[in-house]
């Protein structure tokens, strides 16, 4: 009876390591996702920046501000 007992405990435990594991490769998954969104948004409103920076210097040009 207690070897039935010590094999069910085992098991138990040996569950939740591998649930604990699970959820800690969800978490790592989730943070490195959120990480590239972030990456990508910066880009993106670099790029953003950039371009609003040439139009802003394409109208000074056509108007003769940029002198």
């Amino acid at each position: 009876m207690a070897d039935n007992s010590q094999k069910m405990s085992y098991h138990v435990g040996e569950a939740k390591g591998q649930a604990q594991e699970k959820a800690s490769n969800m978490m790592d998954k989730a943070s490195d996702t959120a990480q590239s969104a972030k990456e990508s948004m910066q880009e993106a409103g670099q790029q953003m920046k950039a371009k609003a920076q040439g139009a802003a210097d394409a109208v000074k040009d056509a108007t003769g501000m940029n002198k």
